[in-house]
């Protein structure tokens, strides 16, 4: 199909660095196992991240069960291990290294993994600028979340694959945005507010709100909501308002509680997405007030926990520490530290300001003269327990190969799980299967320049109402060598997310089934069209033009993304209740269970905890070995529940 006359003028088919993940692999019934091509290997500057459906042609012919009508049998091979770790996400690596730690330095250790990349989540883009300049941003997980709240284990285990987030202080420049007068800002679009416009928010609400295209009533609701709140429960106790609050959610509170406009309730209808994978009509009020969701000032709620809220609200409600503590390229630095500490010979260097810019050699992760290995394209398919080991089945190269190891730790999603053994009861099956992962999509957009950015004053903008949720300069942190932007003539990268669910008013899991179905049927170009939309349409009056300024697009595709947390209102076991994940990381045999889906906390330290947990489980407790968390989400000394 021809481009449009409007989608010409956006640079739809201008030549740009773009990655379609979309050019994976349909598998169909009765496919031979050779027909299951390898995960493309390599990296290529700017490339597409994320989770692709040729990465995942074997797992869901698995699900479907195709897998083994013509998978044959396994090839044996001369291969003994002490561990086997199904995954090499951040908890898989963490297993290895604190297994080794405890085992001894002579340990032999597999890592597997379906990709194309360890990492799991956290995984980075890199571009290079039209200027020469290299530039590196985060494709997934971003951040070492609120330090002060990591358990011993995450604290010590951080410190010994050279990881000090003190210096996080000095790395982030925290007036980078000040001092050049950028501030943030709304997009109010056409499709949800009848007309578009920018507003910067950094003024006093009244002066914004009154110049955006909201009803008057609208925008004296917003004002009023903004600025001076009413207490709707006075005369009631505390602990009468907070259960309301637990079994409300934001959207209802705003439009039945507090009467406000609806296009109130659209305003702020994505913005808890972000924080618990879901919009404001399935987010219980206690977790957007910890948030900072506007609306409960004058409700004399104190300062304390409250038992109700979820993991991230609880974070949230008492975080001590500045959000800055994350590499440019996120938590995809966190996973080079440990991989630098199992093989450095494939990544060399020594201090953490140079690992950054560290060259991986490939070829050096999968060495038979290696005690660990890393394996990458090599999607596990079976593990049993026999006699003394554990066996695991694997696809590589087109082949099913068979390997033999004295422990696994399957550091895989929990849904997975089931479909890899038949030796689990039925319960834990059901509770493996109740983790249901929250798809979102990151987007990655090179810049020649931030003048435009510069002109307007804005360091970004939400989009509510958007098709993506909004738009950000990524956050400037300058490590060794690698320096970020300064002037507005750099070259910058822009941050766009977009957390996918369906079913609005369903509960948070079947939103975030619909979602995954709904991803699988968009396509690059979609995607693409939609942020050149966004940001002509945002920042056109500043200058930018998105067929001339766009220099790449690298789009990071998460069908499978955030770990489900419990929460209220559709969990009203929480947080006294059986817990679903109890039951689900239960190890057996020689297996033990891993992955941040254990904690059911999509953080990289609930991710090193369960590490923590499932080493300790196959091996014991060390002398002096830090405690690992016992309960989902920051350990709850360290929060001080009400």
């Amino acid at each position: 199909m021809q481009p449009s006359q409007y989608e010409r003028a956006l640079g739809m088919r201008r030549s740009i660095s773009r990655r379609d993940f979309l050019n994976g692999v349909a598998v169909g019934a009765g496919m031979a196992l050779a027909d299951f091509p390898p995960v493309a290997d390599g990296r290529p500057a700017g490339g597409f991240r994320g989770q692709t459906d040729q990465g995942f042609a074997v797992m869901h012919a698995l699900r479907d069960g195709r897998f083994w009508e013509s998978a044959g049998p396994a090839q044996a091979l001369d291969e003994r291990y002490d561990l086997i770790v199904v995954g090499a996400g951040i908890s898989g690596l963490a297993s290895a290294f604190l297994y080794r730690q405890q085992a001894g330095a002579r340990a032999r250790i597999l890592i597997l993994d379906n990709s194309d990349d360890f990492g799991g989540h956290a995984v980075r883009n890199e571009f290079t600028a039209s200027n020469g300049r290299r530039i590196i941003g985060y494709g997934g997980s971003k951040s070492l979340q609120t330090p002060s709240f990591f358990s011993p284990a995450v604290a010590t285990f951080l410190t010994d694959v050279g990881i000090d987030v003190s210096k996080f202080d000095k790395w982030r420049d925290r007036r980078w945005a000040a001092d050049r007068g950028l501030g943030p800002a709304v997009f109010f679009s056409r499709e949800a507010f009848g007309a578009d416009g920018l507003f910067k928010t950094d003024g006093k609400p009244a002066e914004w709100i009154a110049r955006t295209p909201l009803d008057e009533k609208a925008k004296s609701d917003l004002v009023k909501l903004l600025s001076a709140p009413d207490d709707p429960f006075k005369g009631k106790t505390r602990a009468e308002k907070f259960a309301r609050l637990s079994e409300t959610t934001y959207e209802a509170f705003l439009l039945e509680i507090l009467g406000l406009h609806p296009q109130v309730a659209a305003y702020l209808a994505d913005a808890t997405k972000s924080y618990f994978g879901v919009g404001a009509e399935a987010v219980a009020c206690l977790d957007a007030r910890a948030m900072g969701a506007p609306g409960f000032d004058a409700m004399d709620l104190g300062d304390a926990v409250h038992p109700t809220l979820s993991p991230s609200g609880r974070l949230m409600q008492r975080n001590p520490d500045p959000y800055i503590h994350h590499f440019p390229d996120g938590n995809a630095s966190l996973a080079r530290a440990i991989v630098r500490r199992l093989l450095p010979e494939a990544l060399p260097g020594e201090s953490i300001e140079d690992l950054l810019l560290a060259q991986l050699d490939d070829s050096r992760l999968d060495r038979e003269e290696s005690r660990t290995r890393i394996r990458l394209g090599s999607p596990c398919v079976r593990v049993q327990n026999v006699h003394d080991a554990v066996e695991v089945c694997y696809v590589n190269n087109g082949r099913l190969l068979k390997a033999s190891g004295g422990h696994v730790i399957l550091a895989c999603w929990h849904r997975v799980i089931p479909l890899l053994t038949d030796e689990l009861a039925m319960e834990q099956a059901e509770a493996l299967n109740d983790q249901h992962k929250v798809p979102l999509i990151y987007a990655n957009v090179l810049l020649r320049s931030w003048e435009s950015f510069a002109r307007l004053g804005v360091v970004g903008f939400r989009a509510p109402g958007a098709w993506w949720e909004g738009c950000w300069i990524d956050e400037p942190v300058s490590i060794g060598s690698y320096r970020f932007a300064d002037t507005p003539s750099d070259p910058v990268l822009l941050h766009l997310g977009k957390v996918v669910i369906g079913g609005k008013g369903e509960p948070a899991r079947e939103q975030a089934r619909r979602g995954r179905h709904m991803l699988a049927g968009l396509a690059f170009s979609q995607m693409e069209f939609q942020i050149r939309d966004l940001l002509a349409r945002a920042m056109g009056n500043g200058g930018l033009d998105p067929a001339r300024d766009i220099e790449a697009i690298a789009i990071n595709r998460w069908s499978h993304g955030y770990s489900y947390e419990y929460m209220r209102p559709w969990d009203p076991y929480w947080p006294e209740g059986r817990l679903p994940i109890t039951a689900a990381r239960r190890g057996w045999g020689r297996i033990a269970i891993a992955n941040s889906d254990s904690g059911a906390y999509a953080y990289a330290h609930s991710a090193i905890d369960q590490a923590a947990r499932a080493v300790r489980e196959l091996l014991g407790a060390p002398d002096g070995a830090p405690a690992y968390a016992r309960f989902p989400g920051p350990p709850l000394e360290k929060i001080g529940l009400e």
